[in-house]
């Protein structure tokens, strides 16, 4: 595995998002390490002082002490500050640390997130594909494992270079540069440099040999006009809790922000990431009623594998029905991605701003697994499994905004070209010999290819606009009416194709689908009455693009082969609903306490269904019809001793198909049936406290039932994951400021729980398959960090 040291680079992004909340003058204000202002923020958890309502512009306060609360809400809007990052184990995912709100479930085989093929997202029944991502204006498309259309966000950005999310689980966002956007939006904003000349050395160790170092360098400000920037460098290593290999990350950020005059500036930013991870065994439910939850790949034992692949089982394999399947030799994913852009924000006139961002991303990939059943052509029995995918994406975003009297009103437009580049190669395996021991590197280049088992190659065009006003006919009333259009065109070629492995004569190829919706409406209202209490709703009109992928890898209308895409053509429609949801919410010095409901009537939902054996799935993409779900979240927050604060909430969710499914001349009876994945209940409960200079809490959660298959005839236990953490902040020491220690410990009553439910391959129509995986047992975290 390849460990290049990367302590420099160059290059850039944004900083002020285009798509920036409704604030004056459309300025999102940021949360920095070294100010934690923001907008409408509510009384800290932990004190007593009074709430902040500054309207800043991005990054321009420094050295504001203002302790934000957990999250900041407004409407269906959740502000998370970086504060959660510092109380969270050191590098943990941006997904992760949205774990403890209401509604959200985050699921992950490593105690930080930062297993790309090992984590879920869902919010109110729509998985991460469904949900808008972009980092300060930047659309990050599906973020997913292997994504096709932009950047996982462990990927992006260095969660220490997080300043600020907002996450809205209602109707989503007008102005959301996504094409995926049906259950809501996830915005994420980069800190700012710091005005003054310093940095920050951050370093953790933990269980299963984890470290976790950050470096950043701050210039401060280098001339009168205020340019200044940051560089910074994060390397992530640990080895899997089960099996051997390890799961490596580094990453490079880089930004630069230059003023112009008071209310203007242009930022640039730049991210390099180089991720090299071996994966963790998936299971099925057989297996792990069998074999137990410790079932892990074979490497570096190739001798065990080999003898696998030729039918000899040496370790139990032989008391499951599909004993090949149980651990391959081994299953890595690397990924090289660039990512960068250059934001503008201009005022151009009293009341008129402009913002602008113009984006590249390119990403070269692979993503390997050791088959037992597709021999090499060497005479091994074994071979290797390589997608090797690439993506080149170019686009930019452009909005103005104006105020007239009592109106807010925002236009803007977004294009993007996007080629993904989806190939599947076979490799030889070496031959070997009786008596001799080798460990083939699963990371080597590859060269060479004795088949070329698949090959498909995407083009797509996409451009939205949108208009909306928000008005306010008096100061605490607010009207937001607007709508956006979209217009997104797919042509698919096909460039290879082995068919003793594809089982068809041609995949989707020479073929393409357009998404249009001409009018997708949204209309919400926020209404802050007496002194603590506020009402709002949200009503939309959303719709996705036809998603793309490589052949039986996903829900996507073209990873099939030509005759299942002719067939299914005419009945094909893109995946759209209407989404609603109200709610009411009251906040105050001791008590914060909210209920929020919604429905959602989805219309025409992809899904890949799975038949068969794990080593030949029958993967078809059917249009399951409608779905019609009901749910509502309810929390209270309450501090009733200073420094004290103790949350808690609960989540239901009813989600049901609509309607039955037939595959094969064979009808299933899923009418009725709950939403495969989602659970129909959870509870989250936390409890923070301060003493003096120490932080103290402890995060508990119950996962209810969720259901595998789509005739709900098998499910997945239900579990409780808690979570504890500790900080204490020794101030300033000698050159060092803000010295802190900390200390985590992950799944705190070492539960075992099964997680992943339908990888990319689907969940199956009835019964069970091989596509989960195992949440991470209890793991313990030191570190230290420090800025000077």
């Amino acid at each position: 595995m390849k460990r290049v040291s990367l302590l420099a680079s160059v290059t850039f992004l944004s900083g002020t998002s285009v798509a920036a909340a409704q604030s004056v003058h459309a300025h999102k204000p940021k949360v920095t390490d070294s100010s934690m202002a923001q907008v409408q923020a509510v009384p800290s958890k932990s004190t007593k002082a009074k709430a902040a309502r500054t309207h800043v512009m991005a990054g321009a306060v420094e050295g504001m002490s203002v302790r934000a609360a957990r999250h900041v809400t407004r409407g269906s809007t959740t502000v998370i500050s970086s504060k959660e990052f510092k109380s969270a184990v050191a590098g943990t995912s941006v997904l992760k640390i949205l774990e403890r709100q209401p509604g959200i479930l985050f699921q992950s085989d490593d105690p930080q997130g930062v297993d790309t093929g090992g984590v879920k997202l869902y919010m109110h029944g729509f998985s991460q594909n469904q949900i808008g991502f972009a980092l300060d204006g930047i659309p990050l498309g599906e973020s997913v494992y292997r994504n096709y259309n932009g950047l996982n966000t462990v990927e992006a950005i260095s969660s220490e270079n997080v300043g600020s999310m907002d996450v809205s689980q209602g109707a989503g966002a007008l102005d959301m540069p996504s094409t995926n956007s049906l259950g809501g939006a996830i915005r994420i904003y980069s800190s700012d440099p710091k005005d003054k000349l310093g940095g920050t050395l951050a370093q953790t160790g933990g269980s299963n040999g984890s470290v976790h170092t950050f470096i950043r360098f701050d210039s401060g400000k280098l001339n009168s006009s205020g340019t200044k920037f940051y560089a910074s460098y994060m390397r992530n290593d640990t080895q899997l809790w089960k099996g051997q290999g390890d799961q490596f990350l580094q990453q490079v950020n880089f930004k630069l922000v230059q003023p112009i005059r008071e209310e203007s500036r242009v930022s640039l930013f730049f991210d390099y990431s180089d991720l090299s991870q071996y994966n963790y065994q998936a299971e099925s439910l057989e297996m792990v009623r069998v074999l137990g939850y410790n079932v892990s790949n074979t490497y570096p034992d190739y001798r065990r594998a080999y003898q696998i692949a030729q039918g000899i089982y040496k370790h139990g394999e032989n008391l499951t029905s599909d004993p090949k399947d149980v651990a391959y030799y081994a299953g890595t994913t690397t990924t090289t991605d660039y990512l960068g852009g250059l934001n503008f924000h201009f005022k151009m006139a009293p009341k008129l701003y402009w913002d602008s961002v113009v984006y590249g991303h390119g990403q070269e990939a692979a993503t390997q697994w050791s088959s037992p059943w597709l021999a090499s052509a060497n005479g091994a029995p074994l071979s290797e499994i390589v997608k090797q995918p690439a993506i080149h994406r170019y686009g930019l975003t452009s909005a103005v905004t104006y105020d007239v009297a009592r109106h807010h009103i925002r236009a803007g437009l977004w294009y993007e070209n996007n080629k993904y580049i989806s190939n599947m190669y076979a490799y030889n395996d070496p031959v070997l010999a009786d008596g001799e021991t080798i460990t083939p590197n699963p990371f080597r280049k590859w060269r060479d290819a004795f088949a070329h088992l698949w090959g498909q190659t995407y083009n797509t065009n996409t451009f939205q606009t949108f208009i909306e006003d928000t008005y306010r006919p008096i100061d605490n009333l607010s009207l937001h009416a607007g709508f956006k259009s979209m217009l997104s065109t797919t042509h698919v070629s096909e460039t290879g194709n082995y068919e003793p492995y594809t089982g068809t004569d041609a995949l989707a190829g020479g073929v393409g689908l357009t998404t249009f919706g001409a009018f997708l409406p949204h209309f919400s209202a926020n209404w802050r009455f007496l002194s603590h209490h506020e009402l709002y709703f949200d009503v939309s009109r959303n719709m996705r693009a036809y998603p793309e992928s490589g052949y039986h890898l996903s829900a996507s209308p073209f990873a099939v082969s030509q005759a299942a895409f002719d067939l299914a053509r005419k009945t094909l429609k893109p995946e759209s609903n209407w989404a609603y949801s109200v709610g009411y919410r009251f906040n105050s010095h001791y008590v914060d306490a909210g209920v929020s409901g919604y429905h959602v009537d989805f219309s025409n939902r992809l899904g890949a269904m799975v038949a068969g054996s794990q080593q030949n799935p029958q993967t078809t993409v059917t249009n399951l019809g409608g779905v019609t779900m009901n749910g509502v979240d309810s929390s209270v927050t309450i501090r009733p001793l200073k420094n004290l604060s103790i949350f808690n909430s609960v989540s239901y969710n009813h989600s049901t198909y609509d309607n039955n499914v037939t595959e094969e001349g064979v009808t299933y009876a899923v009418q009725g049936k709950h939403v495969v994945n989602y659970p129909v209940f959870m509870y989250k409960s936390s409890a923070d406290y301060q003493w003096g200079k120490a932080d103290f809490h402890i995060d508990a959660s119950y996962i209810g039932t969720r259901y595998f298959s789509y005739t709900n005839d098998t499910k997945l236990p239900t579990y409780w994951l808690v979570n504890f953490g500790a900080r204490y902040d020794f101030g300033r020491i000698g050159p060092a400021a803000n010295l802190q220690l900390t200390f985590n410990i992950t799944n705190l009553t070492g539960q075992k729980y099964l997680i992943m439910a339908g990888d990319d391959g689907g969940n199956p129509l009835s019964g069970d398959y091989q596509s989960l995986v195992v949440g991470a047992p209890r793991q313990f975290f030191g570190g230290v960090r420090a800025d000077f």
